[in-house]
């Protein structure tokens, strides 16, 4: 071997121990397991996983009748499968707008106004704003600006 083999071997041997050396004493300066009693997380649970189960399941007919009112109230949810169209498992594929409007609103009334008179109206269609959780309290978040009176 040659003398610049011999000195790059040997340097990183000497690097490689180094290496190791310095993993085993940062190693030996953390502890080995932390302390649980110190974490940073708080559970926000304020009641059993059972309670909430039970307390749930006895208001799911509630909870879906609501929110099937709130879906028929925004959107026509009747059987119109267009002629002729199908998607790919033979599902027909339903037909025209499906979005209720306010009372007395027609589609060409309000496409003849601008988003000021429709805001200043309060005539944005209900099926455009995004739905509440189901499990979301009455009166719960509210958006001002987005706000159908």
């Amino acid at each position: 071997m040659n003398a610049r083999v011999k000195a790059t071997v040997v340097g990183t041997g000497v690097l490689g121990v180094g290496v190791i050396l310095g993993v085993l004493a940062a190693q030996a300066q953390s502890p080995a397991k932390p302390d649980p009693s110190k974490s940073s997380y708080i559970s926000v649970n304020e009641e059993d996983f059972r309670t909430v189960s039970a307390r749930m399941k006895a208001a799911k007919a509630a909870v879906m009748k609501r929110q099937m009112d709130l879906l028929a109230a925004r959107y026509d949810l009747g059987d119109r499968p267009a002629a002729g169209v199908t998607m790919s498992k033979g599902k027909p594929v339903q037909e025209g707008v499906r979005v209720r409007l306010p009372q007395g609103v027609t589609w060409d009334a309000l496409g003849k106004m601008t988003p000021e008179e429709i805001r200043d109206k309060g005539l944005y269609p209900a099926g455009f704003m995004p739905l509440p959780h189901p499990n979301q309290p009455e009166g719960g978040m509210v958006f001002p600006q987005f706000m159908i009176t």
